[in-house]
């Protein structure tokens, strides 16, 4: 089953997708635009292109785990890529992962130029990963 994560962002929305098996993330992506429109029928174009089965879309949380100040606009926008593609987002706590992305980018030695073309991808794969690790555990624990 392929799984396609999302990290919406105000100007920049990374893109992760798995391999078919749902085992791996796979390819990345970055969709460079503030309209929401346009991010929505490049997400379908991809869901359709890799035929992506599930959605996994990163969520605001405070560090608390309380909902961040963001949450409404996020949960809108899954409600619209729903309506688009047909596939309800599953909303996944994003806390940590713009800031571990940069220290994964900066770590491989990336300058912040760099670093700013290429971390909503990033951010995304670590979307991605967190969510196929739990559904493995989830599977493993289910046998």
């Amino acid at each position: 089953m392929t799984v396609m994560a999302i990290d919406y962002g105000d100007a920049h929305t990374g893109v992760a997708i798995s391999d078919p098996t749902g085992f791996l993330a796979g390819s990345t992506t970055t969709i460079h635009s503030r309209n929401a429109q346009v991010v929505l029928e490049e997400l379908a174009r991809l869901v359709r292109e890799h035929r992506v089965e599930a959605l996994v879309m990163g969520f605001p949380r405070n560090m608390d785990g309380t909902e961040g100040p963001r949450a409404q606009l996020y949960r809108d926008f899954a409600a619209q890529v729903a309506e688009l593609t047909g596939l309800t987002p599953v909303l996944w706590d994003e806390r940590r992962t713009t800031v571990d992305a940069h220290r994964i980018l900066f770590e491989s030695g990336k300058n912040a130029k760099k670093r700013k073309k290429t971390v909503d991808a990033v951010a995304a794969s670590l979307i991605l990963e967190g969510y196929l690790d739990f559904c493995r555990m989830q599977k493993n624990h289910g046998q």
